[in-house]
């Protein structure tokens, strides 16, 4: 064999086409059969509906949202009793009915009785 250097090697080029995106089928300037043929003017009209859609959608949400809170806020102030000071008379009544019932176990006779293992005296 002989020795063969960089520059004697002859290198052979196969012309595949002139488009940047060629491939070995044939050149860029076939639509591929794989993908879906689109145009531009359906999807830039449903992208402006949805962005549309979307600040309307918002829009309803604030104006549904202030008519909630007015209404709570005009049911609050009918209220005889606010209702921060509705909750603290609740608070102070379940505090009271919670030492009341302990105080009922403690004084109960049951819970005066100790219970005794059989075999076993104290």
């Amino acid at each position: 064999m002989t020795d063969q250097r960089h520059e004697d090697v002859l290198v052979e080029h196969k012309d595949i086409g002139e488009g940047a995106m060629a491939n070995e089928y044939g050149t860029a300037d076939r639509p591929a059969m794989n993908w879906p043929q689109l145009k531009s003017g359906p999807l830039v009209v449903g992208g402006i509906l949805i962005g549309i859609g979307a600040v309307a959608t918002i829009a309803g949400m604030a104006v549904a949202g202030k008519h909630l809170v007015d209404a709570t806020r005009a049911w609050a102030n009918e209220l005889e009793t606010p209702p921060d000071q509705l909750a603290r008379l609740r608070w102070e009544q379940a505090k009271a009915a919670a030492l009341a019932g302990a105080d009922a176990y403690r004084k109960h006779p049951n819970a005066q009785a100790r219970l005794v293992r059989a075999g076993y005296s104290s």
